[in-house]
């Protein structure tokens, strides 16, 4: 039996939800379309809302429903993500989708264990689909969600299992009887996101601030992640631009299974190290260019590699066997805007459209 003090938090965060609701694509149509939500679901997994909602958009249009993204080639669901990253998601997510059409008809499951089978799904997603797609009572607990539970309960991070979270998170959206778990599990969420932050938690605005444990104690701003330092992989990335008489660059792509970042994207010839940037006398050799220049350099950053790039020009010659594989071909700026790109080389390939002075711009 619910407590009288569940029933509250719910009450009060499923009201404050129904007049703070953001505007989001995949919020509509209601009644909410499964396989919309697992496609935002995947998206939305470390990376920002608002780079989401850029693309979600575009990756419906080109794959409508289930069945078109399971019969999509990988090249053009990774196409589809490109400026997304994390590549893997689209991967399983085409991959999920294959399993629904296979094992369910083309229907997404509504249960948690079958959800929980298909690959790339795990705990929040099928609890986000479960609990909000289908509104049956099972918590959605993703980073936001987790850090309000900590704070209406006055816990402190360390020491508190996930299986006590998801628990306490279970027995209030248990309580969640006038609106639903849906809006529960929505709420939570956005609250965690709109107001009850990490650093600055906006408490004046909080509905459930005469409840929350942490606020009545003080220690709201010491409940937050500890996040342990990032130890970042630095590799050094020599990129050469080749260009046929016709000016289209030389490109191909990485391998599509094996370890390594960007599996299954495109680039130019490119040589990687991981102590220092290849020389132009070790660029000539390994890529088989010519008359080389360089065109500038810049850094990416991802979760757990710093990529130096370094960008030359140069003109074709032989590579060195098994440096670009046969699939590489010279293709035109329309053609390379259309394939699964990394953002950094989606920032090199496209630049050298533009001129010289633009393209020193893009790459200092």
């Amino acid at each position: 039996m619910p407590s009288a003090r569940d029933r509250r938090i719910a009450d009060r965060l499923t009201e404050w939800f129904a007049d703070h609701a953001r505007d989001l694509p995949w919020r509509t149509p209601r009644p909410r379309d499964p396989y919309r939500s697992l496609v935002s679901e995947a998206m939305l997994q470390q990376t920002q809302v608002s780079r989401v909602v850029e693309k979600f958009d575009g990756f419906l249009a080109r794959f409508p429903t289930v069945e078109s993204l399971a019969a999509a080639p990988e090249q053009a669901v990774l196409a589809a993500w490109s400026g997304l990253g994390y590549y893997r998601r689209a991967r399983h997510l085409r991959l999920a989708a294959r399993a629904i059409v296979e094992r369910h008809g083309g229907r997404v499951p509504a249960d948690v264990e079958s959800l929980r089978r298909l690959p790339g799904v795990g705990a929040y997603t099928a609890g986000a689909i479960a609990g909000i797609v289908f509104d049956q009572p099972v918590p959605a607990v993703d980073a936001n969600a987790r850090r309000v539970i900590l704070r209406v309960e006055g816990k402190e991070s360390p020491g508190v299992s996930e299986r006590w979270i998801a628990a306490r998170a279970g027995d209030i959206v248990a309580a969640a009887t006038k609106r639903g778990p849906a809006a529960f599990n929505e709420g939570l969420m956005e609250l965690g996101a709109l107001v009850c932050s990490a650093a600055s938690p906006a408490c004046g605005r909080c509905p459930l601030r005469r409840l929350c444990r942490a606020r009545a104690a003080g220690t709201q701003k010491l409940i937050r992640p500890v996040k342990p330092p990032t130890r970042r992989t630095t590799i050094f990335a020599s990129c050469v631009l080749v260009s046929d008489p016709q000016g289209r660059l030389l490109t191909h792509a990485r391998p599509s299974h094996g370890p390594g970042l960007w599996s299954g994207l495109w680039q130019p010839p490119t040589v990687e190290r991981h102590d220092r940037h290849a020389s132009p006398a070790e660029l000539r050799g390994t890529l088989g260019v010519r008359r080389l220049s360089r065109v500038g350099g810049f850094d990416h950053a991802t979760s757990h590699r710093l990529v130096r790039f370094e960008v030359w020009q140069g003109s074709p010659g032989i590579p060195r066997a098994g440096v670009i594989p046969p699939a590489g071909e010279f293709l035109d700026q329309q053609k390379i805007a259309r394939l699964p790109l990394s953002s950094p080389h989606r920032r090199i390939l496209l630049t050298m459209g533009t001129g010289a002075e633009e393209r020193q711009s893009v790459f200092e």
